[in-house]
């Protein structure tokens, strides 16, 4: 336990270290997100502060850190460079949603490749395509919804650091056959020292280079939990992320609107609108996803009670972020 923390401290300090040389690189190079229409922000941002996170996080997964690497691990980390590297273009020159696409694809297939063999969703209720259907139709999704809602300062680093703080947890509590704890603590580590940058007033963005990459990697470490067998504690988690979100993308939908565009209709983003801070609006998320990480755990012996629960939580801040 001491090595683990020992080891979570240290990749916090090298990301908070990184990112503070990454943000004068970026200011220097005049890589800035420019406040619009559709933003919440007032003043030029830095983006781009998943460089290092991004960076830290496949290097310590990297390493045998067992005794040895598992060649699918290898893998997933190189469908990760890859959605990396396209999503930092993105940052710098916008490309086609087509591209982007095709290449989250890309690394979706490739990352399904590495889930354990014979792992099914729905436990053999559907036919086995289908079940990896859904699979990369979901985890597709999550990776571009994290990067909807990276739209304020620290809400979709106190998602993530809250996300895996509750894989650390219910990995210590139960035997979950799914990816060591070693991969949320590292990943953690490294989104908190990126927060010391991001809170509010925040100097400097994930970007896409980072949203769309740690989505990806949160997603991995979703499902996986999900084939052990804990579907409802991985729905938990993300679950203000996925009812915004999806809420969001429906209705939009509805309405005939390019889904794929930025917007500020997710009810974070009207809650800053109608003259709530970004520091009341992150609060209230973290305080809402500490819940959501005692329902999970309570979701491991009463799942549908916990689900209930999870969803009126979920609800209630939604309608104090819509007030």
């Amino acid at each position: 336990m001491t090595f683990m923390i020992v080891i979570g401290g240290l990749v916090a300090f090298l990301s908070w270290f990184l990112t503070g040389l990454t943000l004068r690189i970026l200011k220097k190079r005049a890589i800035l997100d420019l406040p619009n229409e559709r933003s919440s922000h007032s003043v030029p941002v830095a983006r781009g502060g998943g460089i290092p996170v991004v960076a830290l996080t496949l290097v310590f997964w990297a390493l045998p850190f067992r005794g040895t690497v598992d060649p699918a691990t290898i893998f997933l980390l190189a469908a990760a460079g890859m959605l990396a590297i396209i999503s930092w273009i993105d940052d710098i020159r916008s490309l086609s949603p087509a591209k982007r696409l095709s290449v989250q694809c890309a690394a979706v297939l490739i990352g399904v490749y590495t889930l354990p063999s014979g792992s099914l969703l729905f436990q053999g209720l559907m036919p086995i395509w289908l079940d990896t259907f859904v699979i990369c139709f979901v985890w597709l999704w999550f990776v571009n919804l994290f990067n909807f809602m990276d739209g304020i300062d620290a809400i979709s680093g106190i998602e993530a650091i809250t996300i895996c703080g509750g894989l650390i947890i219910l990995s210590s509590i139960y035997q979950i056959t799914g990816p060591d704890p070693w991969y949320s603590l590292t990943l953690g580590g490294a989104i908190i020292g990126f927060l010391w940058w991001n809170r509010p007033p925040a100097q400097i963005f994930l970007g896409d280079v980072g949203s769309i990459t740690v989505g990806f990697l949160l997603g991995w470490l979703l499902i996986n939990l999900a084939l052990s067998g804990y579907w409802s504690s991985a729905v938990i988690l993300p679950l203000y992320y996925l009812s915004d979100a999806t809420f969001t993308l429906i209705k939009r939908g509805i309405r005939g609107e390019k889904v794929w565009q930025a917007h500020r209709e997710h009810f974070y983003q009207q809650a800053v609108q109608s003259g709530k801070s970004h520091a009341q609006v992150s609060g209230a998320i973290l305080a809402t996803n500490i819940g959501l990480v005692a329902l999970a755990i309570l979701a491991v012996t009463n799942p549908f009670v916990a689900l209930g629960l999870a969803f009126s939580i979920v609800f209630i801040l939604i309608h104090w972020l819509r007030g």
